[in-house]
């Protein structure tokens, strides 16, 4: 009987049977279940149909008792595999990680720059634009008192 059809029977949760202590009372009952013989059949006689419905009944819970543990298992060993690999990689993120704040804060500071850079420029623009635009007006007077000296 499966772990899971003793604590059915005992109406209890299935991770009691798996409790130490308890387990090992399980396994000695399977053993010595296993080691008292089965009493044969009266030779000549045929097999009662409502004991093989029985055995069977037993046959198919025990399977899907199996199954249940099966999956359980499965799930757990999934789990604890992908445990396994997310620590494998777990110094190679950090060193990512530390790698790109790194890459991060170099972009900021050179972005920093570019930005003092650009107002610096932008104010030197407006500055020769200004000094452009008062060199035009000067050449203008300039232009305007050559022309009316020469009349």
């Amino acid at each position: 009987m499966s772990h899971a059809a003793v604590a059915r029977t005992a109406g209890v949760s299935t991770w009691l049977t798996y409790t130490e202590g308890i387990r090992e009372h399980i396994h000695a009952a399977r053993n010595r279940q296993t080691h008292t013989p089965a009493t044969p059949p009266l030779p000549g006689s045929a097999p009662n149909p409502a004991s093989l419905r029985a055995e069977l009944d037993l046959a198919r819970e025990e399977i899907k008792d199996l199954r249940q543990e099966r999956d359980r298992l499965s799930n757990a060993l999934r789990h604890q595999l992908g445990q396994q690999l997310d620590a494998l990689h777990a110094p190679d993120l950090t060193l990512r990680i530390d790698k790109l704040t790194r890459d991060n804060h170099q972009l900021a500071d050179q972005l920093q720059q570019a930005t003092e850079e650009n107002t610096a420029l932008r104010d030197r623009l407006t500055g020769l634009e200004d000094d452009l635009a008062a060199a035009r007006t000067s050449l203008r007077r300039m232009i305007r008192t050559e022309n009316t000296t020469a009349q």
